[in-house]
């Protein structure tokens, strides 16, 4: 049984060094040298069922080391999923093949995330874990009751993302979390030992995690290991000493065999050494069937699990229900009577209250800044160390992996999460936003302290290019509200969005309302929208977002004393406004040939909208630190500035 497990392993590593040379380019080494652990993982411990890769209580296989990607794609297709043929594999970095060159996430394939990026994996292991605590406290055990396994290799240790991310899963004391650690001492430029000299057992010991260290070619101590995790108390990291490209004669051990093809003549010579005498991607008959035995047994597993699932599936869907929305929605919009000046932080405290009052799939959270993000009403109750019967996580000063864990939040079911900081630490964030964005994930982030206008704290917390930079990113909803009722209809449509994340960028400062009467017409649904004209006839056309939008009014005004006639657009997210019919578009653009637009931000982004005769009024440079208002003045964003200038522009 033994030589046969190895038979099973040498059949990952045959499909891996095929796959990469011919398609000239890929991480043969990975996969090879982690081909017994994930043989052994699959075979006796992994619950999963490849007839219904959503099954919502299988265990979450996360491939963090996403270069070694056809270690995936090898197993997805030996145990017997639909999404992932023989040709697919054959046609490994070809345009539209699933086997992409690094894990693309699809939904109800087995890719349970997109991975690649160093660490990111890690954090989404993490989101999983949480979720299934989360879960099997609300719902029960008896249905919400699995593992997460994540691989993960030397670059994802590197990643500081992985620090934050493992010191939270420690804190929590996450016991189902196990992370499979291809100890193989190699990374691109060569042995690790070029750049670390960790001591990895202090380290993850440090976290508050279980730390064991083993052969990863010896299956008893691979199997002893995963046997014991089963029942740990808190997250564990099992140490698997791999070597890297294991079978290649000339190859394994080294960096040659990382991120390259191995050849066809080391390639050969490797297939002596293993005994695969086999063609390339022949899987002999035995040997598949094996791999499909050990797929076929997640069918009886889920079977017995229907019996108790049949029982609670109403709670299980009434948990995740979202009916409520538009009544909830509806009911805030009515309530705002007295229409008083609020910062949009504030108004969204408000809103998030009475969707948490009804609804418990929101799960929030802030890294280290509750009070100021306003993220935690009193609705909520803390997610704590043993104790998962609540809604909001305190993530610390961990922005990186708060943004990584929402990401395994939402891909986990169909909770919705949402997190909080400061707009300037989004840079912090955007590799985790770019890929819930790449993967049509339902995250929310609130991030505060929108520009210039949060004042003292100076240069280093005003967000200037942080808006430009994020509206850049592909499938990314940016929201700046301009008052109270926009913050309603904003957090409205980030809860419609479920295949597109958002961004909601509020203020410190408070905003006056800019005169949005009650509608069930969610006006920011449109993106932009008309909110105030000084004559039928209008010359020039005023842009703004968020705070700056009573800026432009007070500038309408102002130019309609000298006769000077304008509309004021509301721009509360560009991506919606562009998505809008050219009709539509049109009207709001086209109107007058001058236009302008005002954000206390980068310009960069208003351009596309203004034309041969616009100007952007914006800020283009660092901010500086003293009181908002005289910082608005020192930059020109002020009503007599801009219309001083705007009449310059006018007779010209």
């Amino acid at each position: 049984m033994k030589k046969f497990n190895k038979f099973l392993s040498n059949s990952i590593r045959a499909l891996s060094m095929d796959a990469v040379q011919k398609a000239n380019s890929g991480h043969p080494g990975m996969p090879m040298g982690m081909a017994d652990v994930s043989t052994i993982l699959f075979k006796y411990f992994l619950k999963f069922n490849p007839k219904n890769p959503s099954w919502i209580n299988r265990d979450r296989f996360v491939l963090s080391a996403g270069h070694g990607s056809m270690l995936l794609y090898s197993l997805l297709y030996l145990t017997g999923y639909k999404s992932v043929k023989l040709d697919d594999i054959k046609n490994f970095r070809q345009i539209n093949s699933i086997c992409a060159g690094h894990p693309e996430y699809i939904e109800n394939s087995g890719i349970e995330t997109t991975t690649g990026p160093l660490g990111q994996g890690i954090s989404n292991g993490v989101g999983f874990a949480l979720a299934e605590e989360i879960l099997k406290k609300k719902i029960g055990k008896d249905i919400i009751n699995h593992k997460t396994y994540v691989i993960a290799g030397d670059g994802c240790l590197m990643e500081g993302i992985s620090h934050e991310a493992m010191s939270l899963a420690g804190h929590l004391k996450l016991k189902n979390l196990i992370m499979l650690f291809d100890n193989n001492s190699i990374s691109i430029d060569g042995p690790t030992s070029l750049a670390v000299s960790d001591n990895f057992k202090k380290r993850f010991e440090s976290y508050n995690w279980n730390y064991l260290e083993i052969n990863g070619h010896n299956e008893k101590e691979i199997f002893k290991a995963l046997k014991k995790v089963q029942n740990a108390k808190k997250p564990t990291v099992i140490s698997c000493k791999t070597i890297i490209g294991y079978g290649s004669p000339n190859k394994s051990g080294k960096a040659s065999s990382h991120g390259s093809p191995l050849g066809i003549e080391e390639i050969e010579l490797a297939r002596k050494k293993l005994g695969w005498n086999y063609k390339p991607f022949q899987v002999p008959k035995n040997i598949l069937d094996a791999w499909r035995k050990i797929g076929q047994k997640g069918e009886k597993i889920e079977q017995k699990w229907n019996k108790s699932y049949n029982k609670k599936k109403n709670k299980l869907n009434k948990f995740f229900r979202n009916d409520f929305l538009n009544s909830a929605i509806n009911e805030k919009k009515i309530a705002i009577k007295d229409y008083a000046s609020l910062a949009s932080r504030k108004s969204s405290e408000s809103i998030i209250g009475s969707i948490v009052k009804k609804n418990n799939a929101l799960i929030g959270g802030s890294a280290d800044l509750a009070g100021s993000n306003n993220t935690k009403t009193k609705y909520h109750k803390i997610i704590k160390p043993g104790n998962f019967d609540g809604n909001y996580i305190h993530y610390g000063v961990r922005e990186h992996a708060m943004c990584g864990i929402m990401n395994g939040l939402a891909l986990h079911s169909k909770l919705i999460p949402y997190g909080g900081t400061f707009l300037i630490f989004s840079d912090y964030c955007k590799p985790s936003i770019r890929l819930a964005a790449m993967m049509k994930q339902q995250v929310i982030y609130v991030m505060t302290h929108d520009s210039i206008g949060l004042g003292e704290d100076g240069p280093t917390h005003q967000p200037i290019e942080q808006l430009s930079g994020l509206r850049s990113i592909p499938n990314l909803n940016v929201f700046r509200p301009a008052d109270r009722l926009e913050t309603i209809e904003c957090w409205e449509q980030a809860l419609k969005s479920s295949k597109t994340p958002s961004i909601l960028s509020l203020t410190r400062q408070n905003l006056y309302p800019i005169g949005n009467k009650y509608s069930k017409i969610n006006k920011c649904s449109f993106g932009a929208y008309e909110i105030l004209r000084t004559n039928k006839k209008v010359k020039l056309t005023i842009l703004a977002s968020g705070s700056e939008v009573n800026l432009a009014m007070e500038t309408s005004h102002k130019l309609a004393k000298d006769n000077i006639y304008s509309k004021v657009i509301s721009v509360p997210c560009m991506e919606l406004f562009d998505l809008q019919s050219d009709r539509y578009k049109n009207k709001i653009l086209n109107e007058t040939k001058i236009k302008i637009s005002i954000e206390a931000g980068s310009s960069d982004s208003w351009k596309k909208y203004l034309g041969d005769f616009g100007m952007a009024f914006g800020i283009d440079v660092y901010g500086k630190s003293a009181p908002y208002k005289d910082i608005y003045k020192y930059f020109g964003l002020t009503s007599s500035n801009i219309v001083d200038k705007l009449k310059k522009l006018i007779k010209n």
